[in-house]
């Protein structure tokens, strides 16, 4: 190499390497997760906290097989450790890494040109370009990386009240199952003693062969009925280890009252969450992208300059010679004109689509209102009147079937009156839960609870 090019050589190396530098991603620090970042942002502005997912981790040993298992801890478990919560913590950060890279300006080139073969006639140019980005490019390429960002911010605290709400209406699911089988057992020791009393009298010549037929099937139908919800337990409890994200042999007994129903949210806490609802946020927030990625793609009609520095040696002169140039595309013909009109229109759908779904989720909000305070009326009604009323006609059936003053089937009728009221009962409870499970998936947990 010509001993002239050794300082153009060395000067656009140096001039590369800081670049080089910063583009390199720094290294990850080691995991120490401190205690706030167990709980990702929920604020629609660029924020620095990020869900990690060492905030995440794949197991949890404070939960044992021998350990009962509450509603806090099911959704502190699913909160932290569900694998779908791990994969939408991943996508935030994938989107930290977009906006790394969009904050990044262009490299440097660096070029050698040489004209002619021959030692005495050649000439060597050594050139280093770089590309000016002007307009505000980078700055917008930024911005709409960082509208991304938000997006998968809002879609994981979305995916967070999902999984909550996921939670809450399996639990108690399981709860309700569990009630249900307890109901069916004492249905089938209800009927299983209404049985052996019918035989016994049936011997004695006290009552019919034909009552004996009819106490043996309702215990038969009771057996099948309590073999139906131990299935219903057993279904509901793996649909509650789904929801939770864990083994279902690390799920104990579980520790709750599926009577406790959710106090009914007042309407103006109603329209206050519903302003901040997970689904209108993403959907302000996809509004905000397309204008982001409108004001690139005005950035981007200004095109680029590149300025170039080099040296260049005349061998048949003897002389070296400084070389200075800048060029730019002409924009005669491609203004980025249509590139433009994409983004202005997809922003006005965007804005669109985010009013549509303002009207869908004040609808369906209002409706899951008014039917998760049907269902608690339901529920009410249920305790004051009906329970009470059947369990004491069954009790009086039962009594005066003893002293003989009822027949068999007034017992029967009592009975199944008593034991339809419960399992309605319980299918009440589990509408109940079930409503406000809906309601708290489409507003998002509040702020209070985790």
């Amino acid at each position: 190499m010509p001993k002239f090019l050794v300082p153009l050589y060395s000067a656009a190396l140096l001039s590369v390497m800081p670049s080089a530098a910063r583009a390199a991603p720094e290294a990850p620090p080691a995991s120490s997760a401190s205690p706030s970042m167990l709980t990702p942002s929920t604020s629609t502005s660029t924020s620095t906290s990020t869900p990690t997912i060492s905030a995440l981790p794949a197991s949890s040993p404070s939960l044992s097989p021998a350990l009962s298992l509450t509603l806090s801890a099911a959704i502190e478990r699913a909160l932290t450790s569900h694998p779908r919560l791990r994969a939408a913590a991943f996508e935030v950060e994938a989107a930290d890494g977009a906006v790394q890279q969009a904050a990044l300006p262009p490299n440097p080139s660096l070029g050698l040109e040489q004209e002619d073969t021959r030692r005495e006639t050649r000439t060597v140019t050594v050139l280093l370009s770089q590309p000016l980005e002007i307009g505000g490019q980078r700055a917008a390429r930024t911005a709409l990386a960082r509208r991304g960002r938000d997006i998968s911010q809002a879609e994981f605290d979305a995916l967070r009240a999902e999984v909550r709400a996921d939670v809450v209406q399996a639990f108690f699911a399981a709860l309700v199952a569990q009630e249900r089988v307890t109901a069916a057992e004492e249905s089938l020791r209800i009927a299983g003693g209404g049985a052996d009393a019918t035989a016994r009298r049936v011997a004695a010549g006290k009552l019919a062969p034909n009552d004996e037929t009819r106490a043996r099937v309702a215990e038969a139908t009771a057996r099948i009925e309590r073999r139906q919800a131990q299935a219903d337990r057993l279904a509901a409890r793996h649909a509650l280890a789904a929801a939770v994200g864990m083994d279902e042999a690390l799920i104990g007994p579980l520790d709750g009252d599926p009577a406790s129903l959710p106090a009914l949210p007042a309407e103006t806490d109603v329209a206050r969450r519903l302003a901040d609802a997970p689904v209108l946020r993403r959907a302000r927030l996809e509004v905000e992208r397309a204008q982001a990625a409108y004001d690139l793609e005005r950035a981007r009609r200004i095109p680029d300059v590149t300025v170039t520095l080099g040296a260049k040696r005349a061998q048949e002169i003897g002389r070296n010679q400084a070389v200075i140039g800048v060029s730019m595309p002409l924009p005669l013909f491609d203004r980025n004109q249509g590139a433009q009109r994409e983004a202005l229109k997809r922003r006005q759908a965007a804005e669109q689509i985010a009013e549509a779904e303002s009207l869908r989720l004040r609808a369906e909000v209002l409706s899951a209102a008014d039917e998760l305070a049907a269902r608690a009326d339901e529920v009410e009604a249920l305790e004051r009147t009906v329970l009470p009323g059947a369990r004491e006609a069954y009790t009086a059936a039962t009594r005066g079937f003893e002293l003989g003053k009822f027949g068999f089937l007034d017992v029967l009728d009592a009975q199944r009156t008593w034991l339809q009221a419960r399992m309605q009962w319980l299918a009440a409870l589990a509408r109940a839960h079930r409503a406000n499970a809906d309601l708290e998936r489409r507003l998002g947990a509040p702020v209070q609870q985790p």
